[in-house]
């Protein structure tokens, strides 16, 4: 397992969670388990389960990794509950950003055909680039206007779940259990973060802590979006999207060699998850727009077969207390 990046903390974002709305309106749930239990059973109460992703995936924002992960004897059942408890925030982190291109697009759009904005399209502009780190006017500068939109991009929701699993040992490391820390992105502040237990002599760096698992989504996604380090990444997302190709994570994931010093070996297990897992099915995906929990089993169906039905918290139960 690898943890930490080689340039991640220095860009990354402190923004709230959203707990209301977010992207087009989809509202969204807070939930805290502190068990592992508890999770599925709120999963089950929106009957969401690695069965039925095609139903749609509730949008439900987790605040932190139940901390007896560990315990989960199964390690099926461990991975699936951590692509679980990530894949909403995934796709709700992707779905702002697609508000934000589609707010750009309609922007450029609207001033390259009147030649002027109004000044709340105005506002909207410089807030979109300031997020992404692009300094130059994108109205006059045409390769700022390039470089905002390569930029202003979603991130394959199967490349984001491979990544966290790796960094975080599937929820389950120091990290991610005392910092919501997924992608082990730096921090060179003092007291802002953990220091790691192998840390060198003299180093300064820290393992950044977040607020919430949400937190540490959008900061990868803003650090893949903007860093220098992942512009090829980029420019290969702009050139798949130009030719009408999928962008998938197991493409994109072969740009990952800055991610770590373990380079092109870190790319090649980046891959070999999203391939083992079948992350890739990801791809079509949707989150659900009702958070009501009005499809919950009934319980003579609770006793199926599914990840998360009853059969299943039985078969990976602990024999005795912990």
């Amino acid at each position: 397992m690898v943890i930490g990046t080689l340039f991640g903390a220095l860009f990354a974002c402190d923004r709230k969670p959203v707990t209301a709305e977010t992207g087009d309106g989809i509202a969204s749930q807070p939930v805290k388990a502190n068990h592992h239990r508890e999770l599925r059973q709120v999963f089950n109460q929106y009957n969401y389960s690695w069965d039925t992703l095609n139903e749609g995936i509730p949008p439900l924002i987790l605040s932190q990794f139940p901390n007896d992960l560990h315990l989960i004897r199964s390690t099926e059942s461990k991975k699936r509950l951590f692509f679980l408890s990530l894949l909403p925030m995934a796709l709700l982190a992707n779905e702002e950003i697609n508000s934000q291109r589609r707010t750009l697009l309609d922007i450029l759009s609207e001033y390259d055909s009147t030649g002027g904005l109004g000044q709340e399209q105005l506002a909207e502009l410089a807030k979109i680039q300031a997020y992404y780190r692009v300094k130059d006017n994108p109205l006059s500068n045409r390769r700022a206007r390039t470089t905002l939109l390569r930029r202003v991009d979603t991130i394959p929701p199967a490349m984001i779940l491979a990544q966290a699993a790796n960094e975080s040992g599937w929820g389950t490391s120091r990290f991610a259990q005392r910092a919501n820390n997924l992608f082990g992105e730096w921090t060179f502040t003092p007291g802002h973060g953990l220091v790691p237990e192998n840390r060198p002599e003299g180093e300064t760096y820290e393992v950044r802590r977040f607020n919430s698992l949400y937190q540490s989504v959008r900061s990868y996604t803003r650090n893949i979006n903007t860093h220098w380090a992942y512009q090829p990444l980029r420019q290969l997302r702009e050139d798949l999207r130009k030719d009408g190709e999928q962008i998938t994570g197991l493409i994109l994931a072969t740009e990952l060699d800055m991610y770590s010093t373990r380079r092109e070996d870190y790319t090649r297990e980046i891959v070999g998850l999203i391939r083992s897992n079948r992350l890739e099915q990801l791809a079509t995906v949707r989150l659900r727009t009702d958070l009501t929990p009005n499809n919950r089993p009934k319980p003579d169906e609770a006793q199926g077969v599914g990840l998360l039905s009853s059969r299943a918290l039985l078969r990976d139960a602990p024999t005795s207390p912990p």
